[in-house]
């Protein structure tokens, strides 16, 4: 018969935005306690549940006992456990005396130890049979070091009926510990365990429901309680509810807005409400993130995108008539969506460009002054590389320029969220050009992995001279990425310059453009350059980057060992080397350019010109003539950006480089002939890594 646990804490409402992860937590940590302890049986799973007011799991597959275990324990070197005489020494009764009380036994006689050499010294062990445990006192300490392993970034203290003071996340009132339909008894927080719990505090048949078995817990509750115990069921019946009462509009339903409304509710309902239209002449995002952040509701938008009057809400109450329910909370949103209209119509009033002078009191970090100043490095660094892009300078500029003003509007105060999308109305309603206007919101992308990059070439522009201040700036006042540590979003910055250099195939230097940003921090005293290291740390993110992307380990390496200065054609690239490799040549002509690369690291010298007069072996004659046939070819192909056919070109000097370190002495001892032979291989070595350093191909 299979034995089946289930533990449930009752507690007070929990934090609903970790809600999800408490219940993981637990029920992982109990699991694993349990199966540390060899509670479980081979096979054994369990089921995680979390609802506003509990915590609970359940383990199919558990032990009623846990096994006998065989122990050889080490007791005490010999030098230690014996006297002068041979006898006993004080360590050693003592220790005796202990072990015989872990293994059940009176006592434990000299004769009965083990003596062996532990690898340092001779030394006594013993071996016992320890019995096994009872599931409740096995159970008892798993739960309690549970609870303190659950991420709770702040425990509350209170005091239980008894005058008792304790401490959880949130006050706990109820304990179930069955196994099939017995009670364990436990005790946990001032509480004895039961089989009893509380359903929903409005809808819920019983004022107390009584848990008959632990694997009819989730039904009881449902059934008895009106709560759905699940967190993942709770979580998409509210999605497909919202879908069912979509009738035909899209629903925005973020999944971090379905996580936090399935820890708000134990038996959720959808009812559909509205709000005034005129309300819709404000800027939508500003609406729906009103509506998201502050009342959890899921706005509805057309076909095209455009934001409806009317809304989905959540409820935890089930009711025949839902006009109290709807017309509460369309009288809730109201002065929400009246705050959202009154900062927008106050913005508007002052234009954009006028707010500049505030940035000067707007500090950016007190190492690199503020706002206003950093405004002024991205409009330099936007001005050159719109310059380097043949982009529009006054353009690009402006844009930078107005990037940040939003910033001091009450609207982006209110929601921070929205800063950057706000500067694209207002520059609207400035009468700006749409190419500035659109810069304003499009320089923050993309704001996360898989974003969208900026459309335009100014907001391109403006993006790059955004990241790369922030990347520059921040690195040269010492505060660098650490282990999981990036406060200052460095690596995600660095993807967002890889992205667009790569993806927008933008004719851009990375070292330039780096040492372009850091002239802009020139006047200060406490920014240290940090090109070098900074320029590592991209290559770096690129390697991580095409990783993700598919590409071989290899292949990455070919191409990024070489810190390629423009990733515009880095694509190309490595689909080149990927085709190279699939080369039956492939093999020997990546083993003969690392043993090149080999020798000319060991004899870093001037190599000149090669003289064929010096070529006196048929093999390196051969090969000479193979390489002076090949190079127009490969020239040509390179300079078309064929690099697939610039390696291409090189399968046909396999057999001339095998013969010539078959047959050639490169290190002969007529300096002449060593100095030409090595320009002969540096000569090659430069060819056959135009494209890649194939040696990285080499296995």
């Amino acid at each position: 018969m299979k034995q089946t646990l289930l533990v449930e804490l009752l507690t007070e409402e929990l934090p609903p935005k970790v809600l999800g992860k408490l219940g993981d937590a637990f029920a992982t940590a109990l699991f694993n306690g349990l199966s540390s302890r060899a509670f479980l049986d081979e096979g054994a799973r369990f089921t995680a549940y979390a609802s506003p007011r509990r915590l609970a799991v359940e383990i199919e597959g558990v032990r009623t006992a846990s096994p006998d275990k065989h122990i050889r324990e080490k007791v005490l070197p010999v030098s230690v456990a014996l006297d002068k005489e041979g006898q006993p020494a004080a360590p050693l009764v003592k220790k005796l005396a202990a072990l015989a009380t872990l293994a059940g036994r009176d006592s434990i006689q000299l004769a009965e130890l083990e003596q062996a050499n532990d690898g340092k010294a001779d030394s006594f062990f013993f071996t016992y049979t320890a019995p096994g445990q009872s599931l409740a006192e096995g159970l008892q300490p798993t739960l309690e070091e549970s609870i303190t392993k659950l991420p709770i970034p702040k425990v509350m203290s209170y005091q239980r009926p008894d005058g008792t003071t304790v401490q959880f996340v949130r006050p706990v009132h109820g304990l179930i510990a069955l196994l099939n339909d017995t009670i364990i008894p436990l005790t946990l927080l001032g509480l004895q365990s039961s089989n009893t719990t509380l359903g929903h505090r409005f809808l819920s048949k019983e004022s107390s429901i009584r848990i008959p078995g632990a694997t009819s817990y989730a039904d009881v509750l449902r059934e008895q309680g009106r709560v759905i115990a699940s967190y993942s069921e709770r979580k998409e019946k509210i999605r497909s509810d919202l879908l069912a009462k979509a009738n035909g509009d899209q629903i925005l339903m973020p999944e971090s807005l379905l996580d936090e409304v399935s820890a708000l509710v134990e038996w959720p309902v959808v009812y559909e409400c509205h709000f005034d239209p005129a309300f819709l002449s404000v800027p939508q995002e500003c609406l729906i993130l009103t509506m998201q952040t502050n009342q959890k509701y899921f706005a509805l938008t057309d076909a095209h995108g455009k934001l409806r009057s009317r809304f989905l809400l959540v409820s935890n109450i089930e009711t025949s008539d839902a006009s109290h329910i709807i017309g509460g909370n369309e009288r809730v949103i109201r002065p929400r969506l009246s705050d959202a209209k009154f900062f927008f119509e106050q913005d508007k009033k002052k234009k954009l460009i006028d707010r500049l002078p505030g940035l000067v009191s707007v500090v950016y970090h007190n190492k690199l002054g503020s706002q206003a100043l950093r405004n002024d490095r991205v409009v330099a660094i936007a001005a050159a590389i719109a310059e380097s892009l043949g982009a529009d300078i006054a353009q690009a500029k402006r844009a930078a320029q107005l990037s940040k003003a939003d910033l001091l509007t009450d609207m982006v105060g209110e929601f921070p969220e929205l800063q950057g999308i706000m500067g694209t109305y207002y520059a609207r309603h400035d009468g700006e050009p749409e190419n500035i206007a659109l810069a304003i919101s499009e320089h923050y992308q993309p704001r996360f992995a898989g974003d969208a990059l900026p459309v335009t070439q100014t907001g391109t522009v403006v993006a790059l001279a955004d990241k790369l201040e922030t990347l520059i700036g921040i690195w040269g006042i010492g505060l660098a990425p650490t282990g999981d540590k990036d406060p200052f979003a460095l690596r995600r910055h660095a993807l967002g310059i890889l992205r667009m250099l790569i993806e927008q195939r933008l004719p851009l230097s990375l070292s330039h453009l780096l040492m372009q940003t850091a002239l802009q921090f020139k006047a200060n005293a406490q920014f240290t350059d940090p090109v070098s290291d900074a320029q590592l740390f991209v290559y770096d993110r690129l390697r991580g980057l095409l990783r993700e992307r598919g590409h071989a380990q290899d292949a990455i390496e070919a191409v990024v060992s070489q810190s390629p200065d423009r990733l515009d054609d880095i694509l190309e690239r490595l689909d080149a080397v990927k085709a190279f490799a699939a080369l039956p040549e492939a093999t020997s002509l990546a083993a003969a350019n690392k043993r090149i690369t080999n020798i000319l690291k060991k004899n870093d010298a001037a190599y000149g010109e090669i003289l064929s007069s010096l070529l006196v072996e048929p093999a390196e004659k051969r090969l000479y003539g193979a390489m002076v046939e090949a190079r127009q070819a490969v020239d040509l192909a390179f300079a078309k950006g064929d690099f697939a056919t610039t390696l291409k070109a090189l399968a046909s000097l396999r057999d001339d480089v095998d013969a010539f370190f078959n047959d050639v002495m490169v290190m002969a001892e007529d300096a002449a002939l060593r100095t030409n032979r090595l320009a002969l291989l540096n000569s090659l070595h430069a060819m056959m890594n135009r494209v890649a350093d194939i040696s990285r191909l080499a296995a």
